[in-house]
């Protein structure tokens, strides 16, 4: 029944035998090779030429084949690649065996062939085909040489290998090419952009998206050099000129630079010139247009390069914004005595308005997108701010966003306490790598001083009120710290009402960076972020006084509850032991009664302090009530526990707690139970704990028991205090 089921149906038959044909061919030419066949042209017969006829079959076969997929677009599989392959090979090599061992080279250019055209799985592979054929060859008859076979395996795999690495390198310079010619391309839209100003001459705006960015700024360019071309070709055609071309001043407004010409001449100066100088030069400084002609020819020329031809008729307008600030010229010359007219003159002055209205609305709407997305990422700024629910997501949202909008290279958030009556500084978090401090600074406190953050603090009002660079001494935190390569700064109070809760530092080391508007959003951040940290604060305060003690600043009895539940549910799933350690303050009513309920409130105070600091960082200690705390520690048996609590009992016993009637010591009780060998209900463990702690208090105090202490019944001496 398998070897029925293994033949094709009968509908599919010829498809399956025409896709057999090249692996038969092949195969059977391997045979043949095996068996001694293709030693020489007097072995040919017609079993040879029958394979031969086979092979030129196949290829047949799999030329239709990649037609037929390449006309419906369906991708060729490693099937496809290792049969060609393979058919080529095996055709070499019959050459190799019948021509003798002189043309192999054939063999390393078809295999070189392959490597280069072929995926590199389907190179591997048939470069073992190329092994299987030439041992066949080279290791049968009688003149068999396995130094040979040696010989054309190593030059097989180097010519395989050199070719990869010769078509990587190709690849790699293509690339390399290719993202240089795209970064050159750039750089220079960015600079036309500059002297559209269509951008700041100081540097990039900081987008959200560079690459949407380039593809504006590409856009806006393609679409001032278009309009500045068609007035040109209209010029052109309109004055009969030899050379008409529009000249922009340079950013820096010191250089003029071709940007497109109508010309017969090769000429024209491609590279910035100085734009003072020269006929070009009176333009611009004259503000009007020129039109000048000679018989003899005109001098002051310096539009060309190397020398310009014998012009004699020259008209040059300027560019000109409402506001009076020249942005370039056009000018248009003749070679003939043709002087310009005014009406030439004045077509010439309605082009160049033209020009400059192109310009000035694609200026206009590189600053309606620029508003656009500044007001995007502000209101994003102000919902990130209000989904923030703790100081630390506040804090991160509120640096995010101010770097966001004004692409600041350093920003940080500090917030201000009172310790013992004085303001402490702390560098909250930070953003943004500095010459000195950098990730170091985060977390940093520092006194009151008079540095920019205090006085941020200490005034209410954004400092510094000048240029950074004109400060004798940048002191921004403290004397210890120090940011420098900084050109631009400034410190914002963070004020919730009539409170200052800190400061939110911004810097950049592009002193154009923090300009008016910039300024403005980030003073509206600064007052959200004040309000989130106030809020954020709130909640905190909150959630602290629900679930802590608020004299001793433990976990208070509720939340030990829920603190025990989880514990256990965790143990009892997981079949891992946790233990409980109840303590009390022996004779603490004693203390009240002679010392008084202040006094004990201090010793509570200090026990509880003492119990946090010998707790392990992942014990639950809570206030149990009055003087009895509880302590959850969560993969312990009851011997670590008895370790612990001996070691908290000590601290304990050796503490003298300086009270206003003088140096007082106590001592502690401990009764210690283990889930769950001593059940795994939390009732139960509570009630177990509360036995042996009755235990320690009957048999002399001062103590500490575990259940099987209690349950053995052995009498615990008291350790003198």
């Amino acid at each position: 029944m398998s070897a029925l089921s293994a033949i094709p149906p009968v509908s599919k038959l010829p498809r399956f035998v025409v896709r057999a044909v090249p692996a038969a061919a092949v195969l059977s030419a391997f045979v043949h090779l095996a068996r001694g066949g293709f030693r020489g042209l007097q072995t040919l017969g017609w079993t040879e030429a029958s394979i031969v006829l086979f092979l030129l079959a196949a290829l047949g076969v799999m030329g239709w084949r990649r037609f037929t997929r390449g006309a419906v677009g369906a991708p060729l599989f490693l099937r496809d690649d290792l049969e060609l392959g393979a058919v080529l090979i095996a055709s070499a090599f019959i050459v190799v065996a019948i021509a003798g061992g002189e043309v192999f080279p054939l063999v390393y250019l078809l295999m070189a062939f392959l490597v280069a055209f072929l995926p590199r799985s389907a190179g591997l592979m048939l470069l073992g085909v190329a092994f299987a054929f030439d041992a066949l060859v080279s290791l049968q008859g009688p003149e068999r040489s396995l130094t040979s076979f040696l010989t054309h395996a190593l030059f097989l795999t180097l010519f395989a290998a050199l070719y990869q690495l010769v078509l990587a390198a190709r690849i790699a310079a293509a690339r390399r090419a290719e993202s240089s010619a795209v970064e050159k391309r750039i750089k220079e839209v960015e600079e036309r952009a500059r002297t559209f100003r269509l951008v700041s001459s100081g540097a990039h705006d900081n987008p959200p998206d560079v690459k949407d960015e380039e593809k504006w700024l590409l856009a806006s360019v393609k679409e001032i050099e278009g309009a500045v071309g068609a007035a040109l070709e209209i010029a052109e055609t309109a004055l009969k000129t030899h050379t008409c071309a529009a000249f922009l001043l340079t950013s820096d407004d010191k250089g003029l630079k071709l940007y497109d010409c109508r010309s017969m001449s090769d000429r024209v100066q491609r590279e910035t010139f100085n734009s003072g100088e020269g006929m070009l030069g009176g333009v611009l400084k004259r503000r009007a247009p020129v039109r000048m002609h000679s018989a003899h020819g005109l001098k002051g020329i310096s539009w060309y390069d190397g020398g310009a031809p014998e012009l004699r008729a020259v008209l040059a307008v300027p560019i000109i914004e409402g506001s009076g600030l020249v942005r370039g010229v056009l000018v248009a010359d003749r070679l003939t005595h043709n002087p310009f007219s005014d009406d030439d003159e004045k077509l010439f002055t309605t082009i160049a308005a033209e020009v400059l209205r192109s310009i000035e609305v694609e200026r206009v709407m590189t600053y309606i997108r620029k508003t656009r997305d500044e007001k995007d990422r502000f209101f994003r700024a102000i919902e990130e701010l209000n989904r923030a629910g703790s100081p630390e997501q506040v804090f991160l949202a509120v640096l995010e966003s101010a770097r966001q909008l004004a692409g600041l290279d350093f920003c940080a958030v500090t917030i201000v306490n009172e310790v013992e009556g004085k303001r402490v500084h702390k560098v909250a978090r930070m953003l943004g790598v500095t010459a000195q401090g950098s990730k170091a600074l985060e977390g940093r406190t520092f006194p009151d001083n008079n540095g920019l953050v205090a006085n941020v603090v200490r005034y209410g009002a954004p400092l510094p009120g000048r240029d950074i660079k004109a400060m004798e001494r940048q002191v921004i935190f403290d004397e210890e710290t120090q940011l420098r390569g900084l050109g631009a700064l400034k410190i914002f109070p963070l004020t919730a009402g009539d409170r200052i809760l800190g400061t939110l530092v911004a810097g950049s080391r592009r002193k154009a960076a923090l300009d008016h508007d910039v300024l403005r959003m980030l003073e509206v951040i600064a007052i959200q972020a004040a309000q989130a940290v106030l809020r954020a604060q709130l909640y905190e305060a909150m959630e602290r006084m629900a679930t802590t003690d608020g004299m001793t600043g433990l976990y208070n009895n509720r939340t030990f509850q829920s603190k025990a539940d989880e514990m256990l549910a965790h143990s009892r799933r997981y079949g891992r032991k946790c233990s409980l350690i109840l303590t009390d303050v022996d004779h603490f009513k004693s203390v009240n009664d002679t010392y008084g309920h202040l006094t004990g409130d201090q010793v509570l105070k200090g026990v509880a302090r003492i119990l946090k600091a010998q707790a392990r960082d992942t014990d639950i200690v809570a206030r149990y009530g009055g003087e009895e705390f509880a302590i959850l520690m969560p993969e312990t048996e009851a011997k670590g526990a008895k370790v612990i609590a001996e070691r908290i009992r000590e601290a304990i016993k050796a503490e003298v707690f300086q009270t206003e009637m003088g140096p007082l010591k106590v001592t502690l009780s401990l009764g210690i139970a283990t889930a769950p060998d001593h059940g795994t209900d939390k009732l139960v463990l509570v009630e177990q704990a509360d036995q042996c702690l009755y235990y320690a208090k009957r048999h002399g105090r001062n103590q500490s028991v575990t259940v099987a202490e209690a349950q053995g019944g052995r009498k615990l001496q008291a350790v003198e205090g």
